[in-house]
């Protein structure tokens, strides 16, 4: 099993056991891949819920750059309540697992096709 195949299974784990959300392989493989090296390195595969600067990364960069969502108080409220499933005081939460759980909020799967 390869590092990334590795990696997909325990995202799709946290996805089952912290979100109780049941994963759509395909999709989240697709958006692993979307993630880049980003999921190889301890600090970029996290997304740091309480830090502000990183949420507006993740607002500026994935929603808006990627997903091509017009910027408003929704993208902060999704990732908040992304924030809130996946558990605030969860200490990993993987970033692949949070643009997982933002695509299926914004139903943008067809971005992955």
């Amino acid at each position: 099993m390869s590092k990334r195949d590795e990696l997909i299974a325990k995202y799709a784990d946290d996805l089952k056991a912290k979100c109780k959300i049941t994963p759509d392989m395909d999709l989240l493989t697709k958006v692993t891949i979307g993630c880049g090296p980003a999921i190889y390195n301890p600090d970029s595969s996290v997304v740091a819920g309480a830090d502000e600067s990183e949420l507006e990364t993740v607002k500026n960069n994935f929603l808006i750059k990627k997903l091509g969502l017009a910027d408003g108080p929704k993208l902060m409220e999704a990732i908040n309540a992304v924030i809130d499933t996946y558990g605030r005081s969860e200490r990993n939460k993987y970033r692949a697992v949070v643009y997982y759980m933002l695509v299926k909020h914004f139903g943008k799967e067809a971005v992955y096709k």
